[in-house]
């Protein structure tokens, strides 16, 4: 049972350094907190990819009960702790996305329209900004024939995590 206690606080303590890390990169002042604007950005970079309502509901619950626009490092570390323990937020996998194209591109031809993704991305679910929808057109986008071929840009996303 000695060894099982020892890795299990192996990994809570290398889970701790990795949350440390990705903290210090945005902690200018080294005061321990960051600005909560960056709070997405240093989730996302632990591999978590929440929505933004979840990201505003774990803001919500790490912020001091007066919110001051800062993080401190006390408070996002047990959350994340627990955050990345239970690997929730996790990015949806290639299979997944790639039948969600599939359903999206209703005549199978193998690509989208820059438009019909513009349309489906900013009028469903959680809609994305200009700014997101400019962000993936611009990565998405074949440029010689103007569509998304989407398996190739599913592989090109997939790639960058591996």
């Amino acid at each position: 049972m000695a060894e099982d206690k020892d890795s299990a606080d192996a990994m809570i303590s290398a889970i701790h350094e990795k949350i440390r890390d990705a903290f210090d990169v945005f902690d200018q002042e080294f005061n321990k907190t960051v600005d909560v604007r960056e709070v997405g950005t240093i989730i996302r970079s632990l591999g978590c990819f929440p929505t933004e309502g979840e990201l505003h509901d774990i803001i919500r619950e790490i912020e001091d009960e007066e919110p001051t626009g800062f993080i401190r490092f006390e408070k996002f570390l047990p959350m994340m702790t627990k955050v990345l323990m239970e690997r929730r937020y996790r990015p949806i996998s290639e299979d997944v996305l790639l039948r969600a194209f599939e359903v999206l591109d209703q005549n199978k031809k193998g690509f989208l329209e820059p438009e019909e993704l513009t349309k489906y991305m900013s009028e469903e679910g959680e809609p994305f900004t200009q700014e997101e929808m400019d962000e993936m057109l611009s990565a998405a986008v074949d440029p010689g024939k103007n569509v998304i071929l989407y398996k190739d840009f599913l592989e090109m996303m997939t790639l960058e995590e591996h």
